[in-house]
């Protein structure tokens, strides 16, 4: 009987372990002006133009689902923070973009990535004028 009990033990640990938290974990966190098909950055920068549009793409491995949010910050106020589902098996990219139609003001920029509400990273960039 002492056998059944341990192994009943077992089963509902193992279960709840899965039942807490995703096992997704961010591999990578990168900046760039345009994105390849499978969403990682074609061409990585951190300086950008006003004009441009800003991807920034994260990479996560694991098996697991969650919420990924990026709050983008402009001289420490808040200029948007987008939330997207992820879900993966294995490896997966979530693409997150900020545009402006106006055009963004030159000055030091902030990306801070969230998974479930916990940072996983922060890349800094700035904005320059044309030249």
């Amino acid at each position: 009987m002492p056998n059944k009990k341990l192994q009943l033990f077992v089963i509902l640990m193992f279960a709840s372990s899965l039942a807490c938290g995703s096992g997704l974990r961010v591999t990578s966190i990168q900046l760039g002006r345009s994105l390849n098909a499978d969403n990682t950055i074609a061409s990585h920068t951190t300086t950008f133009k006003p004009d441009d549009t800003i991807y920034l793409s994260v990479a996560t491995s694991g098996a697991g689902s969650g919420t990924m949010s990026v709050r983008w910050t402009y001289a420490g106020h808040l200029v948007d923070e987008p939330k997207r589902p992820v879900s993966s098996r294995n490896i997966a990219v979530t693409e997150f973009h900020l545009k402006s139609g106006d055009g963004f003001p030159p000055g030091e920029y902030a990306a801070e990535v969230f998974l479930d509400g916990k940072p996983v990273g922060t890349e800094r960039f700035k904005v320059e004028n044309r030249r």
